[in-house]
């Protein structure tokens, strides 16, 4: 029977895992504040829809060589620097738009933003994997899911007060990356080992699960398409800045709220059963949206779009996670992530084009039928494979889209080779496979 944690361990958890925290909070509000300001400001600079949709294109490019290159950063310089480094670097990114004209090379400043968020968050996430216990890994995911959401929905908060197009919103921006690197670099703690560097397998992850695969890039197409193309449809159809943030705070908060239904009922039935459930949820909100009439019209769908839309990741991970073998954690957890990034890099062009060309309920309209085409994908899947029974599943862990070390935090691996070490080979042989 497990011990109980002592007063003395729980404090210095706690002090050990406070920086940490600290310097996430400042780093998740700042890049939630940040995606949404550089959409509002392109606009008001006047920007077409097209090279907003590509700014948001390019900050997920960014994302996909963050995780491939982060490790090997790790590797070499230690956790300390590397996050000192690019959080200097995401300051840097942010100031420099003060003085670049509007255009390319606003591009490669959201190019290089968006890999050194995923490189920050992966130091992070890395570190609070290595302190975690398996009696301690819960609380501390928790405790991070709710550092996020409260961070990214007040730094929403910041824009009407300080505006999108001048300079004091890029200082504010700057100065919290800034932040960031205080308690991080007078933190007590030493640098943990580095995390493997791997190279991601897609033909791997098909073979575990097509549905999770497809799932989580038809997620990027959308909610990577929504974080970027949102408040641009926001502002498009007359709302104020203040109203802007708010609408986006809706979205974040529904998503975390409709976190624990989901999975309450994923780990009891099918999960596919609930990714179905809530993708043509997700589609029906966005027609909800496309169609309405007042801003209580527009607010209550764009919540049941974030309650729906954003657990979609979480439940197609676990449904990979599910058929995944023991050593493949990391693998799948690299490749989900990608796949992430990939969708996410496509869909806010595709979707900014679309609103360019047919108005800005085209976007939701096309929000839409890309949740349909999942519903019927999954569809096809369960015809050719039967589900996981209830007994071999693993549970439904809320997981945030920042970097593949979350799923390392989530799964309990802390091996050099990747195998999870909260499920042993035995109890993992007769999950069913392709």
């Amino acid at each position: 029977m497990a011990q109980p944690t002592s007063p003395v361990a729980q404090r210095s958890l706690t002090g050990r895992i406070s920086p940490l925290l600290a310097g996430a909070a400042c780093l998740l509000g700042a890049n939630g504040l940040a995606m949404t300001m550089i959409a509002v400001r392109a606009r008001a600079e006047g920007l077409p829809d097209s090279s907003i949709g590509l700014l948001g294109s390019l900050y997920f490019a960014g994302l996909i060589f963050g995780v491939l290159l982060t490790p090997f950063l790790i590797a070499r310089a230690g956790h300390i620097r590397v996050f000192a480094a690019l959080a200097s670097v995401s300051a840097i990114s942010i100031l420099a738009i003060a003085f670049l004209p509007t255009g390319w090379l606003w591009m490669g400043a959201r190019l290089v933003s968006g890999a050194a968020f995923c490189g920050t968050a992966m130091v992070l996430e890395s570190w609070l994997n290595a302190i975690a216990s398996n009696a301690s890994r819960g609380r501390i995911l928790s405790v991070y899911r709710i550092v996020d959401m409260s961070a990214v929905m007040g730094g929403q908060f910041l824009l009407p007060v300080f505006g999108a197009t001048g300079t004091d919103i890029l200082i504010v921006l700057a100065i919290l990356y800034c932040l960031a690197l205080v308690p991080i670099s007078l933190a007590s703690e030493g640098n943990p080992p580095a995390p493997p560097a791997r190279l991601v397998n897609p033909l791997m992850l098909w073979r575990v699960s097509p549905v999770a695969i497809v799932g989580i890039f038809t997620i990027g197409l959308t909610n990577g398409a929504f974080r970027m193309v949102g408040p641009v449809y926001a502002e498009s159809i007359g709302l104020d800045l203040e109203t802007v943030a708010a609408f986006i705070a809706f979205w974040v908060l529904a998503g975390a709220l409709f976190q624990y239904p989901a999975g309450w009922m994923s780990d009891r039935v099918d999960r596919r059963l609930v990714l179905i459930a809530f993708t043509v949820a997700a589609g029906l909100s966005c027609l909800l949206i496309a169609q309405a009439i007042s801003e209580t019209t527009l607010f209550l769908g764009v919540f049941l779009f974030g309650g729906f839309a954003l657990p979609l990741y979480s439940l197609s991970a676990a449904h990979a996670n599910d058929h995944a073998a023991p050593g493949q954690f990391v693998d799948v957890a690299a490749g989900l992530t990608l796949s992430f990034g990939c969708g996410a890099m496509i869909g806010p062009f595709i979707a900014s084009l679309l609103m360019g060309a047919f108005g800005p309920a085209a976007f939701f309209i096309y929000t839409a039928s890309l949740h349909l085409a999942l519903v019927l994908f999954i569809a096809l899947r369960m015809s050719r494979r039967g589900a996981v029974p209830a007994s071999q599943r693993r549970r439904f862990v809320w997981l945030l889209r920042t970097s593949p070390m979350i799923f390392r935090l989530a799964g309990g691996d802390r091996s050099d080779d990747g195998q999870d070490l909260t499920e042993s080979a035995e109890e993992k042989s007769g999950k069913s496979t392709d």
